[in-house]
């Protein structure tokens, strides 16, 4: 899908209709849906089984109310039925012939002109009003350059090449790093009561769902940023859980610190954080030996799968060797 989209704009679609559902989940029209349905499928078992499913009564404030519009959320159901209503958009984009993506209920159009985007933006306002009866988001909504539209937790940048003019690479949005940033901080606090493994275990599985969903950005240079605060803050962690001045002295003599400097680091004014960005820690815990522990950093799996890196063999550019 981010894809396509990238393609739409290098092929010249940089006028984007950014449309907004405001709360699209709770303003699903019940008899627009079930008119739907009922249109495919003749079954009435069936059909009053779904009635019956999206107008059960929700507890609001310890009261059961009763629902006249919206699709109860969490169920698999859910999004099935809500592309059902948002078929009828994709036809009529489809129809009139627009370069658009859409995944559930975010979705965009590509046009070359402005002109053309404003018309196309206030047709479809429109037939989300009238014909699919779905509120927009005005706030959020409105006509964008690449530079200025995230979608998907993605961006678009200028890809700065020589012959390279309105091309755009895909990089992660701020949104999307604070969020993840936030995630390792938890995992990585060293108030937070896990032993060394523990931590690592946890940080995998974050750091592969992240690096899984955005391996076709550009992201080396934020990973490799990210990697060194990571080993940092668990170096803080281990330095932390030594606690006494005379277990870090004997631990450092166990990772090869002389007799003399094992005493002067153990001993040091300094803060922990400080310590774990020094040499003391630095040269000690290091890349190796963190890897022992079953440490992998973000970039070592960000290279294995990435598919600018994973190409076949039959698709890379062949060079001469001299």
């Amino acid at each position: 899908m981010v894809q396509q989209e990238q393609k739409y704009i290098h092929d010249g679609y940089q006028h984007i209709v950014d449309i907004d559902l405001k709360n699209f989940f709770d303003e699903v029209n019940h008899s627009l849906l079930l008119q739907l349905l009922y249109n495919k499928v003749k079954c009435e078992t069936t059909l009053r089984l779904i009635r019956k499913w999206l107008r059960a009564p929700i507890l609001i404030n310890g009261v059961l109310s009763k629902r006249s519009k919206g699709v109860p959320q969490g169920s698999p159901l859910s999004p099935l039925l809500s592309n059902i209503v948002l078929h009828e958009l994709d036809k009529e984009l489809e129809k009139r012939g627009c370069k658009y993506v859409r995944y559930a209920d975010d979705f965009s159009v590509y046009t070359k002109s402005k002109s053309e985007a404003r018309k196309i933006g206030n047709t479809i306002f429109l037939f989300l009003k009238n014909k699919l009866q779905l509120p927009i988001n005005l706030e959020k909504s409105g006509i964008r350059k690449p530079v200025n539209f995230e979608i998907l937790g993605y961006r678009f940048v200028p890809t700065y090449q020589k012959g390279a003019k309105g091309q755009y690479q895909l990089v992660v949005s701020e949104k999307s790093w604070k969020a993840l940033k936030e995630k390792l901080k938890r995992i990585t606090r060293k108030t937070t009561a896990s032993s060394l493994s523990e931590r690592i275990t946890n940080l995998k599985e974050i750091q592969r769902g992240l690096i899984n969903y955005f391996r076709m950005g550009s992201i080396y240079g934020k990973l490799k940023e990210l990697d060194g605060w990571l080993r940092n803050r668990l170096r803080y962690c281990i330095w932390h859980d030594w606690k006494k001045p005379e277990r870090k002295r004997k631990n450092l003599i166990r990772l090869g610190v002389d007799q003399h400097h094992a005493y002067q680091w153990s001993r040091t004014r300094m803060g922990g954080w400080r310590v774990a960005q020094s040499p003391i820690l630095i040269t000690t815990i290091t890349l190796k030996r963190l890897e022992k522990k079953g440490y992998e950093s973000m970039l070592d799996y960000y290279f294995k799968v990435a598919p600018q890196f994973n190409e076949p063999l039959y698709a890379r550019p062949a060079y001469t060797v001299v």
